[in-house]
Formats: structure tokens, C-alpha cells, sequence
């Protein structure tokens, strides 16, 4: 019989499998964050048309994401029990099931220029967002696979080739948006068409590894991952969606608070929205690391969930739980002391704006410092949640929390009280505190004792 691990065990085997993880999430975010640096030294116009397109592609495929997302509780669970069978049948139809949302979303893609001029947005902008979701729209599907192959393998424990195929991608993607955005050695300059065929490429690339590895790795072939992938799994089809679209929505609903703001942000003004955009990748940066360790409690639960051991999951929770916050302190200290230079990395000097970014960016990153605890709490109640396969409600729960309490917030904070692009903020901090609260609540009483 195993021995029951100590706090400093579960704390070992968090951070084992969650470093992996949060290093493949900064790994992944970096590439967003280098399509804001180079597009800011490109031009301000263009840094905002991706700021409003990078966000619908992000809300979108945080929607889609859903199926890839419960791959992970359920491959856990069914390796817990010593279902191996299981394991395959669901992640297979994870893999349709993103395959199939892929489809369905690229219209929206390609008429986007039309619903964001209709959202209020300067229609140059507009129009560039549009160019650059037509392109970026075409790795849909990439993304969400490698989505799912990152949430089998790291409920097999293999994260950390999701990491280094990751960092690969990153390194492609610098590379090509030197040569595209800009024209560079020959290439032609392509502004943020050259970003989003980059953004393609790597997403193109990290599914290339990372289902080479799944298919051809000794220690993996008993699953037989892609054997007769073409064939229906009905049952495993319907047990994968109906906890997947609850996660999908969950995800929905907290991202497109941050959509919703940037919509509004454009209301004030082109500076502003750029001074958003880069604001929202530095905290976007530091919830990576919330994410990873919420993958790791996510995966850790389950296992504990599938063996019935009801000590282990809440000692492992507690730990996890610790961990996230003791990161969110720090990035408070970091945030409240360094916004300025913080903001000035993802800037030239030399453009005329830039100070008027800098200035606003510093406030918004302050006010990003105040969500940092209630957002670490959220995220990781949402995975120990999805450990013990608990999506639906959750959902409720962070709908409540951040449509019906944050945005209004948002936005009385910001137009009526006249706060402007901080009071939009301020709204956010209140959402995710309430989310934060409700989610904790939740787990700890569904979380079986002892």
C-alpha cells in the first residue's frame, strides 16, 4: 500500500508536473507577448488591430477549448482506476470534437472587420483586425488540438515536452515575425498579416511534435492514440462534451469580461487601448503561472478522485492552493513597484505616444495588482473543481460573478462615475473577487472527506 504523501510530498508532486506546465503557458503566452512588442515597434494602428484581434481569437478558442480542457480531469480519473481503454476513447473524440469547433468558428473570422466597426471600433483598425483574423483564424484548429494533446499528456505526467516543443515555437515565431511584419532579409512586409501567418506556422509546428510524440513514444504506444482515429466513439463523444462545453463557457464567461473591456477601452481612445493591450499581456503573463499550477491540482485531483483517496485531494489542494498565492504576492510587489519600466519593454521610445502609454499602462498595471490574489483563488478553484469532474455549476458561478457583477461594474465605474479606463479596471477586480469567493466556497464543500 502507498504511503500517504506529506504537505512537503504534495507540494514535490505539484510542482513536478505544474512547472512543466507553467513554463509551456509563458512559453505559449510569449508568443502573444512578442506580436505586441514587434507590432508596437511597427506602429501603434496596427498594435491595436491585433490587441481587438488576438482577443477574438482568444475568446473563441477559450470557448473551444472547452473539450480539451476536460480531456485532462477524465484522463486522469480513468488512469487513476486503471482504465486505460478509456483513456484513449477520450481523448480521441476530444480531438473530434475540436476539429469540428474549428470548422464552425472561421466564418466568424472572416466577417470580423463588419462586428467590430459595429462594436463602436475606429474603422481602420477595424479593418486591419480583420486582416489579421483571416489569416490567424486558419490555425483554429492546430490550437485546439495541441490543446488537447497537452491535457493527455500532462495527465500522463509528460508535460515537459510540452514545454520544450513550446519554447521551440516561440523561438519560430520571433524569427518570422522579424522577416514578415517588417521586411527584413528579403521578405516581403506584411504589418499584421506577417504576424498572423507567423502565429500560424508555430501552432502548425507544436502540433507536428507533439502528436509525433504521442503516436511514436515507447512508453505511449499502449494507448494506440491515433489507431483508427476515424472511427465514431458515440458514448465517449457525449460524456467528453457535456463536461467540456460547461468548462468551455466557464472560460467564455471570465475572458470576455476582458473582451468586453478592450471594447470599451476603444470607446475612450486609440492610446488607451494600446496601453490596455499591453496592461492585459503583463497580468495575462503572471496568470500563466495561476494556470499551470491549477493543470497540476487539476490532474492531481483526479487521480486522487479515481483512487477514492479523499485525504490526499484536499492535502494536495490546500497545497496547491498555497503555491498560487504565495506567486500572487510576489507579482503584487512587482506590479505596485515597477509598472513604469514594466510597460516601456513593449514600447519604442521614439514613437510619439509612447509616454502617453507608458503613463496610462502604469495605472492599469497598479490596479492588475489588485486582482492578482482573487484571480490566483478563481483559476485554482476551477481546477480542482474540474478534478472532480464539477463543471456546470462553476459555470453558473462564474457567469454571475463576472457578467452580471464585473461588467457592469466596469462599466458605471467608467462611464457614468467618469473613471474612465481605471474604473473599467476596478470593475474587473470586483468580478473576479466575487468569483474567487463563490468557486473556493464550492470546492470545499464538494470535496469528499475523509
Amino acid at each position: 500500500m502507498t504511503r500517504p504523501l506529506t504537505l512537503t510530498g504534495h507540494a514535490r508532486a505539484t510542482l513536478a508536473l505544474g512547472l512543466p506546465l507553467i513554463g509551456s503557458h509563458l512559453a505559449q503566452m510569449s508568443l502573444h507577448v512578442a506580436d505586441t512588442v514587434m507590432l508596437g515597434w511597427y506602429g501603434v494602428t496596427e498594435l491595436a488591430s491585433v490587441v481587438l484581434g488576438a482577443s477574438l481569437f482568444f475568446i473563441v478558442f477559450i470557448l473551444g477549448s472547452g473539450f480539451a480542457q476536460a480531456v485532462m480531469p477524465m484522463v486522469a480519473q480513468a488512469l487513476g482506476r486503471g482504465d486505460e481503454a478509456q483513456v484513449r476513447r477520450d481523448t480521441r473524440m476530444g480531438l473530434w470534437l475540436s476539429i469540428g469547433f474549428g470548422l464552425i468558428c472561421y466564418p466568424l473570422f472572416w466577417h470580423a472587420g463588419p462586428i467590430l466597426r459595429a462594436a463602436g471600433q475606429d474603422p481602420e483598425v477595424a479593418q486591419l483586425a480583420e486582416d489579421y483574423l483571416r489569416i490567424a483564424g486558419l490555425g483554429m484548429i492546430p490550437a485546439l488540438l495541441v490543446m488537447v494533446l497537452k491535457s493527455y499528456l500532462a495527465a500522463l505526467e509528460r508535460a515537459q515536452v510540452v514545454l520544450w516543443a513550446t519554447l521551440a515555437a516561440v523561438g519560430l515565431n520571433v524569427a518570422l515575425n522579424w522577416l514578415l511584419i517588417f521586411g527584413n532579409a528579403g521578405a516581403p512586409e506584411l504589418g499584421v498579416r506577417g504576424a498572423a501567418i507567423a502565429s500560424v506556422a508555430v501552432q502548425l509546428l507544436t502540433l507536428a511534435v507533439l502528436g509525433a510524440y504521442a503516436a511514436l513514444l515507447p512508453a505511449l504506444r499502449r494507448f494506440h492514440l491515433f489507431q483508427r482515429f476515424w472511427r465514431p466513439d458515440w458514448q465517449a463523444l457525449r460524456q467528453v462534451f457535456a463536461l467540456g462545453w460547461p468548462i468551455g463557457l466557464t472560460g467564455l464567461a471570465e475572458g470576455s469580461i476582458f473582451q468586453a473591456s478592450a471594447l470599451m477601452m476603444g470607446w475612450i481612445g486609440t492610446v488607451e487601448l494600446a496601453a490596455h493591450g499591453i496592461a492585459l499581456e503583463i497580468a495575462a503573463l503572471a496568470f500563466m503561472v495561476h494556470l499551470g499550477l491549477s493543470n497540476a491540482a487539476t490532474v492531481r485531483a483526479g487521480r486522487a478522485q479515481g483512487r477514492g483517496d479523499a485525504k490526499g485531494l484536499r492535502d494536495g489542494a490546500k497545497v496547491a492552493i498555497g503555491l498560487s498565492l504565495g506567486f500572487g504576492l510576489s507579482m503584487v510587489a512587482l506590479f505596485l513597484t515597477l509598472p513604469g519600466p514594466i510597460v516601456a519593454l513593449f514600447l519604442d521610445r521614439a514613437n510619439p505616444d509612447s509616454a502617453a502609454i507608458i503613463a496610462f499602462g502604469s495605472v492599469l498595471l497598479a490596479l492588475a495588482a489588485l486582482f492578482q490574489i482573487a484571480d490566483a483563488l478563481q483559476v485554482m478553484a476551477l481546477g480542482l473543481l474540474r478534478g472532480l469532474r464539477d463543471t456546470r455549476v462553476p459555470m453558473l458561478l462564474a457567469t454571475i460573478s463576472y457578467w452580471l457583477i464585473g461588467i457592469p461594474a466596469s462599466y458605471i465605474l467608467a462611464f457614468p462615475l467618469g473613471l474612465g479606463g481605471a474604473g473599467l479596471w476596478m470593475g474587473l477586480v470586483i468580478g473576479l473577487t466575487v468569483a474567487a469567493v463563490l468557486l473556493m466556497t464550492r470546492f470545499w464543500r464538494r470535496a469528499p472527506k475523509p
